[in-house]
């Protein structure tokens, strides 16, 4: 078998790029990359001659000759966000070549089911409650919010703000709180983290997710061994090397790479595996599409270690783009896909339509500095 072309889809205006492996067999395999289209794109382009005439069942040597090969051109950043799709890519043909699930290829499934969480933003205010009350009614046990106005302001609105969330949420309901710190020019120091986190065990909040800096190690460091509740962060690491300096320092309790970001689900298995040898839980960023949820429920489902699936509702393509969509059980939890591969099917004409309307997700808007 071998691979014989790609085809690229930008629904996005945005981010989110997706890649369709092609073989000379028949099956294909889906990726996408959580990053800004235009360099994405270009990305790909670059990237695409060590691909095609590859072999995709040799998903471990394809993937490092292009990590290999991009030392030079950005490894780390875009490159490394597009390496990402290719190897989610390469995991779901091998897996519809060989007739078994993600999960099965990575080692084994230890669950049928994985526990996923709500994500959504603070903004707007004025819909708060409404929309927590929808992802409960959706059968989300466990909801995350984030950024804006959190982190911005002073404590005791940042408090009236959780407040506000817990006397939404269902009885019962883990609520996990981001703040949103690799935002530019982030504020938020150690003391002010470390009272906020004082604040959140208060309301029985899970964890507290970029409270700090990205670069901040040691202050990250410091906040762990000090605060009440668990602290996660990670989302905008890059390959695993990056990730080292963290564990070694013992700078997070829950470490979040996205797989759509990070090196594909290569590496973040490997991650993991770090992970779990410094007493730290992997629970990967999933604020992107449907790929990165299916690569998610698969990866979720072979780990040992308390994790969650995250699924940003109300994303059209997270929601939209598969044929069946995703569904929750009734105990709030992801099935895992037993079919070949990632186990779900793209709606190509959706995507299509996507690109031709100019679909737009949420996401920062760099020249303004503000969240949209």
């Amino acid at each position: 078998m071998k691979i014989v072309d790609w085809k690229i889809y930008a629904p996005d205006l945005n981010s989110h790029v997706f890649v369709e492996l092609i073989t000379d067999e028949g099956p294909t395999g889906w990726g996408a990359a959580y990053s800004l289209k235009g360099q994405a794109t270009g990305a790909f382009s670059w990237l695409k001659r060590f691909v095609v005439g590859e072999n995709p069942l040799e998903i471990e040597r394809v993937t490092e000759k292009l990590h290999q090969m991009t030392f030079w051109v950005g490894r780390g950043g875009a490159m490394t966000h597009a390496i990402s799709a290719i190897n989610i890519a390469l995991w779901d043909v091998t897996g519809k070549a060989l007739k078994q699930p993600v999960s099965v290829l990575l080692g084994g499934r230890r669950y049928r089911a994985v526990p996923a969480y709500g994500s959504a933003l603070f903004l707007p205010l004025e819909t708060l409650s409404e929309r927590i009350h929808k992802m409960n009614a959706l059968g989300f046990r466990a909801i995350k919010l984030g950024w804006e106005p959190f982190g911005r302001q002073g404590i005791a609105e940042d408090e009236d703000l959780i407040r506000t969330a817990q006397r939404a949420a269902a009885p019962g309901t883990t609520l996990m709180i981001d703040a949103g710190g690799s935002a530019p020019f982030w504020r938020l120091r150690f003391k002010d983290a470390l009272e906020r986190a004082k604040m959140l065990a208060n309301y029985g909040v899970y964890w507290f997710e970029e409270a700090l800096a990205p670069d901040d190690i040691e202050g990250y460091a410091r906040l762990r061994d000090l605060s009440p509740v668990k602290i996660s962060h990670g989302e905008v690491l890059t390959r695993r090397q990056s990730f080292i300096p963290y564990f070694r320092r013992g700078a997070m309790d829950i470490v979040q790479p996205d797989a759509s970001k990070v090196g594909g689900l290569s590496e973040i298995r490997r991650i993991a595996w770090m992970a779990e040898e410094h007493g730290i839980d992997l629970v990967p960023h999933g604020w992107n599409t449907a790929v990165g949820v299916a690569a998610d429920i698969h990866l979720v489902s072979t780990l040992s270690s308390r994790s969650y699936v995250e699924f940003n509702v109300g994303n059209e393509l997270v929601e939209k783009i598969i044929d069946p969509p995703f569904r929750l059980d009734s105990d709030g939890n992801l099935p895992v896909p037993e079919t070949p591969g990632l186990g779900i099917n793209i709606d190509r004409d959706r995507l299509k339509h996507y690109e031709q309307t100019g679909f737009f997700t949420p996401t920062w808007d760099w020249d303004n500095q503000n969240a949209v």
